[in-house]
């Protein structure tokens, strides 16, 4: 990447000489350096009117300008996260914790960067002690909700999301459930949650999500640990490290190009095979070790949403055991070892099950 921005960097000062011009200031507003090239053979071009843009920028007394207008930010919106940083800062600077709870919309983007930011410019990417911050939200969730949240970041979402939830993430935990109106009929796994390529390029972290996921899930995924209640297309695609767990249907292309980590899949409907790209990876069934972390990877799903599809497969996994395939690459060393980081935190959400956990069970 360096290597191609250096080229068209020498690309541009090569053009620039061969206008005269040192800098690219010294180009700006050079309009007797444009001409107007004719195509008789293309009479709809001949109708373009460029007469402002070949006009003389002086001829009006003003000198010329990069940009004649304000960044086009729509008026009235605040970032969520400068509102949440107004008062989260003092915190971070003491190391109190702090837990907030805050209306979201679609058009609050990439909710969570900025505090991640704030926090990495003090500690690096090591984060805080867990439980420091818990922010919980209510609304639609715009793009990239959870994006590189660091560890000691919480974020429990009632609602929904668009793409790129928990793009990058860094050892955050990201909690997802349907509002409590859809909740209530109690099939949390019909519901779609999610959008588009979740969890792209995230290194470590965990998502529970009570409900569906787009395209695209877990692509690239690189450490992060998730379980969700179904997929669409492409799920799982060049992911190298981390567990996915799947609790319900995925669309076609699974696990392409997956070359590490390992994904789980409820097969109810024994569809998988034919939806699952084995030119990378093989299919196989659950061995003790499998089932250890999808029954703990079940419970701290159960206790962190509520999920009542959790619930039901806890309460007959003589059942559905069987009926769950495990998703490894052929060239990825076996077995997969149960994450040090699962068992304790299980016992601690089933111990302090979240509030929005919590809400669900009461409904």
């Amino acid at each position: 990447m360096i290597a191609y921005f250096t080229w068209i960097a020498e690309d541009v000062r090569r053009l620039l000489a061969g206008l005269g011009c040192r800098t690219l200031d010294d180009a700006i507003g050079r309009v007797d350096l444009l001409e107007r090239v004719d195509h008789p053979e293309m009479p709809r071009a001949q109708m373009l009117d460029l007469s402002l843009v070949l006009a003389d920028p002086l001829a009006g007394g003003e000198a010329p300008r990069r940009r004649t207008a304000d960044r086009n930010d729509r008026p009235g919106v605040e970032s969520l996260d400068d509102e949440i940083l107004d008062t989260l800062a003092p915190r971070l600077e003491s190391g109190r914790p702090f837990a907030g709870v805050y209306d979201i919309g679609n058009h609050h983007l990439t909710v969570g960067a900025r505090i991640a930011g704030r926090i990495a410019e003090r500690l690096g990417n090591a984060g805080l002690p867990q439980g420091s911050i818990r922010l919980r939200f209510r609304g639609s969730a715009g793009q990239s909700f959870g994006a590189f949240a660091l560890p000691g970041m919480h974020l429990e979402l009632e609602g929904e999301a668009n793409d790129y939830v928990g793009k990058g993430l860094t050892g955050g935990e990201i909690v997802i459930r349907p509002f409590r109106e859809a909740a209530a009929a109690g099939a949390t796994g019909e519901d779609v949650l999610l959008g588009n390529t979740t969890l792209y390029g995230a290194t470590a972290g965990k998502l529970f999500v009570a409900g569906r996921a787009g395209d695209r899930f877990a692509v690239r995924n690189s450490g992060a640990i998730a379980v969700i209640e179904g997929a669409g297309a492409h799920c799982c695609e060049y992911m190298t490290a981390g567990v996915v767990l799947v609790l319900g249907p995925v669309g076609r292309n699974f696990a392409a190009g997956m070359s590490n980590g390992v994904a789980y899949v409820l097969d109810d409907t024994e569809t998988f095979s034919a939806r699952c790209n084995t030119d990378m990876v093989a299919v196989r069934a659950l061995e003790a070790s499998d089932e250890q972390l999808v029954l703990e990877l079940l419970r701290e799903h159960g206790a962190k949403t509520g999920s009542a599809k959790a619930r039901a497969i806890l309460d007959s996994w003589d059942r559905f055991g069987p009926l769950f395939r495990k998703v490894v690459p052929h060239a990825a060393p076996a077995p997969v070892a149960l994450p040090a980081e699962v068992a304790p935190a299980t016992r601690r959400a089933e111990q302090e099950p979240s509030a929005a956990a919590t809400e669900q069970r009461q409904l």
